[in-house]
């Protein structure tokens, strides 16, 4: 069976109160469109289709590059029957599985379960069983218990009112009676809109078999149309991510106060502490500790290495046992070898630093190579701006930098350099000498502290 995907993605969301598209509000950083196409492809479809509409020039943008979307407009917003004809020109398979760009958590193993449904020409329903079904279009069932149409809440006798089974708006079908089926409907209802739910009783007069199956979980067929949706929405998801995290074996102090945004790959014993945000890609070895209230977006942590609390780590790199924090910040470019560390309230950005040195407080090291074995006293800045351009300050291997030390780039302090505390080194420091710059301290015998005039 080959198969065509179409995502309906058309619409405002004028209860989100934002001037973005709905479609682009995020779950763990992706678009809520992301995630679906993201679980269509998984399907391998001949193609894959986006009906756009409202802020088209953003989504547009947004999904820019990804060569295997087709792109289609719905000008108009003029119903669900009316987005899927405008994919027309794209479908060419035998079965046609229409996605809605706001229902981001269906799971793969259910849209499987509705193409196996639908084998030899049926048409599949991805219906679900509420007890309350208010909103939602009902399932109507003849006495044999087989699916005669859909009917909308607004246009619901009270009697088709009390049904339970409602519609999902999921549909599988077949996509050489599309055609013609989409040309017959008419949007004589209380929307005045072309549902794509009518399909159904077309395809029961045409003597089409229909087929349903029900999600294992009703989150899945959820869609957003408000903040509070998508903030539940991202909860369950969360959830669902460490809940797998966990059962691969890392540790989680609160499975509900963990958020992963991205990729989190992973060795043996890691242990992860409360309030923790992972972006990007992020790479934990064997033995990792992450503590509580820390942020890692596209990090590398090798094995054994602790990462204190309150600390936020970005586009960087830590060796095997190193001590990061509490409240240190990596930025991008930080290169830490094995067994550093970097204290608390160190900054450090666009720098290596050696095996066994350490940066343990108030420090800022940026635009620096740091080797091996050197010890960064407290309160050292690396002046690398200018005002206009930056520059490089290399430390060699065991060099022991005094505390509040200011080193004026470009400069070096060579192997074994000693510098004393205070000092501001704007000349390179010799190899195995101890540097001092500062002003001799001098005591004025006769001072006198200002006193406060009487006004």
């Amino acid at each position: 069976m080959s198969l065509d995907v179409v995502i309906l993605a058309a619409g405002r969301g004028t209860r989100m109160y934002s001037s973005l598209p709905k479609v682009l509000h995020r779950i763990a950083g992706k678009p809520l469109l992301g995630h679906v196409i993201d679980t269509a492809r998984q399907l391998a479809p001949r193609q894959l289709t986006v009906v756009y509409g409202f802020g088209g020039e953003a989504v547009l943008q947004e999904f820019a590059g990804q060569n295997d979307l087709a792109w289609a407009l719905q000008a108009e917003q003029l119903g669900t029957g009316h987005a899927l004809a405008q994919a027309l020109p794209h479908v060419q398979g035998d079965t046609t599985l229409m996605l809605y760009g706001d229902v981001p958590l269906t799971r793969l193993t259910t849209l499987k379960a509705l193409l196996a449904a639908v084998d030899g020409g049926k048409l599949g329903i991805l219906t679900d069983v509420l007890d309350d079904a208010t909103g939602y279009g009902r399932i109507v069932r003849n006495a044999e218990g087989r699916v005669t149409h859909i009917v909308e809440q607004k246009d619901a006798t009270p009697e088709e009112a009390a049904i339970r089974e409602m519609n999902t708006g999921i549909l599988a079908l077949p996509t050489a009676k599309l055609a013609g089926w989409l040309a017959e409907l008419k949007n004589d209802n209380a929307q005045g809109e072309y549902y794509a739910t009518d399909l159904i009783a077309l395809a029961v007069r045409d003597g089409i078999e229909i087929a349903t199956v029900h999600p294992q979980d009703h989150w899945e067929a959820e869609g957003v149309n408000n903040k509070l949706q998508l903030a539940t929405l991202e909860r369950i998801h969360q959830h669902n991510q460490a809940v797998a995290l966990m059962k691969a074996g890392i540790t989680l102090r609160d499975l509900s106060r963990f958020d992963l945004r991205g990729i989190l790959t992973h060795g043996m014993d890691v242990s992860i502490d409360v309030n923790c945000v992972f972006e990007g890609e992020v790479t934990l070895g064997n033995n990792v500790q992450i503590g509580a209230n820390c942020v890692l977006k596209n990090v590398m942590i090798a094995d054994n290495a602790i990462i204190h609390p309150f600390c936020h780590l970005e586009d960087a790199s830590v060796g095997a046992g190193s001590l990061i924090g509490p409240y240190a910040r990596l930025r991008p470019g930080a290169e830490l070898a094995d067994g550093v560390h970097i204290g608390n309230f160190v900054e450090v950005k666009k720098a290596s630093v050696g095996s066994g040195s350490k940066v343990n407080h108030l420090s800022y090291i940026g635009d620096a190579t740091i080797g091996s074995g050197s010890n960064i006293g407290a309160g050292t800045i690396t002046c690398n701006y200018d005002g206009v351009n930056k520059f490089r300050t290399v430390i060699g291997n065991d060099v022991f930098v005094g505390s509040n030390n200011c080193l004026v780039a470009p400069v070096t302090l060579g192997d074994g350099a000693t510098t004393g505390a205070g000092s501001v080194i704007s000349k390179d420091a010799p190899a195995g000498q101890l540097t001092v710059a500062r002003a001799k301290q001098v005591t004025l015998a006769n001072w006198q502290r200002p006193v406060k005039q009487d006004k």
